[in-house]
């Protein structure tokens, strides 16, 4: 397992160089509770600075301390309102860089727009256009956490750091939930397989993974250059020529391939958002004799019902970092709890501002992790 040892980071946390500002670009409250944690560990106060919203919508930010020739680190968590929380961002790293910082690093644990990362039908790649934005407004440097895909990195032209959140999730099976040696890490489909096989090897358990689900995997959706062609390109086609046409996928009945009977299920994914997937697979699960059911996610987005349907579901419990702020949604539901990653997100901060090595934060990560 990759944990990070608390004692080795706690004895380092509060050593670092002057010339270090931190801020927080969110103009919601409820989402500066991480910057609040994130500074409490540095042993630093929070940058002053105004973001609010004009009331004809516009987002106005306001810096109220001097960052010439200094470090600033710009904490942004994402909110319900994401497009807000973007302009947030956009604006204060543009401030930043016209009050001449140093150097301008953005913190931002769960990337938006990170599953439109691929091109589908006639639309676009809408995290590469993100991406752009933020080198254009003056981002030097990027930390954030399990990215939906690793290949949005390839998207920036700075440096981005890619952290994780497996080793708090790992811990927390480990000591929350008492039985863990009796439990198989689960894959809702084939595409999470990889996640739940890391999983599983690091616990040393058993990898089960349903098939069949009645939902659209990403790799099933429509892409673009699969168009049909034009009658006028049809008819400039040879007559003698016969294209081959790609057979269409059929999902079959839902199976699931493992044993889970009298088995804790832990599910694990990166994002939950939409539930019910999440649902449909613990409903498959109890049909298999499981007697437990965990689910396991770095990025709580838990939009629209999610509370409530997971409150009334098979789901005993759900387990999400506090990437992004939850706590409405725990009110609605106790079944949802929180792991704070505040230390790997502090210690990242550190490192980048003393010129440290980032290779301690990945130690024991595969290309597949």
């Amino acid at each position: 397992m990759f944990c990070v040892p608390s004692t080795e980071i706690g004895a380092t946390m509060n050593i670092t160089k002057g010339g270090l500002v931190l801020f927080s670009a969110n103009s919601n409250s409820s989402c500066m509770e991480l910057s609040k944690r994130i500074a409490e560990r540095l042993g630093v106060e929070m940058g002053k600075v105004q973001v609010y919203q004009e009331p004809n919508r516009e987002t106005r930010v306001q810096i109220q301390e001097s960052v010439r020739g200094k470090d600033v680190f710009i904490i942004q968590t994402v909110s319900k309102d994401v497009n807000t929380t973007i302009m947030e961002l956009l604006i204060m790293v543009y401030a930043c860089k016209t009050s001449c910082a140093k150097s301008i690093i953005g913190v931002i644990p769960y990337f938006p727009y990170s599953k439109q990362c691929k091109m589908r039908k006639r639309g676009s790649i809408v995290s590469k256009l993100l991406a752009s934005m933020m080198c254009k407004a003056g981002l030097t440097h990027l930390i954030t956490m399990d990215l939906h895909q690793k290949e949005i990195q390839g998207f920036f032209n700075i440096p981005v750091d890619n952290l994780r959140a497996s080793p708090f999730l790992l811990q927390y099976i480990q000591e929350e939930i008492p039985d863990y040696r009796n439990a198989v890490i689960v894959a809702k489909s084939p595409a999470s397989a990889k996640r739940a096989q890391s999983f599983a090897e690091r616990l040393r358990l058993g990898i089960a993974v349903i098939h069949g689900e009645a939902q659209d995997a990403e790799s099933d959706m429509v892409d673009g250059r699969h168009s049909p062609p034009t009658a006028k390109s049809v008819a400039a086609i040879h007559p003698s020529l016969e294209m081959p046409m790609l057979i269409p996928k059929e999902k079959p009945p839902i199976t699931v391939v493992g044993d889970v009977g009298g088995r804790i299920a832990i599910i694990v994914d990166d994002i939950i958002d939409d539930v019910d997937s999440f649902l449909a697979a613990a409903e498959t699960l109890k049909e298999r004799g499981a007697y437990k059911i965990f689910v396991m996610a770095t990025h709580g987005l838990l939009s629209s019902d999610a509370p409530r349907l997971i409150e009334e579901s098979a789901i005993d419990e759900v387990v999400v970092t506090n990437t992004i702020p939850h706590e409405i949604q725990k009110l609605q539901c106790p079944k949802i709890k929180t792991v704070d990653i505040s230390m790997i997100l502090s210690e990242a901060i550190r490192r980048i501002h003393n010129g440290e090595s980032m290779s301690y934060l990945f130690r024991n990560i595969g290309l597949d992790d």
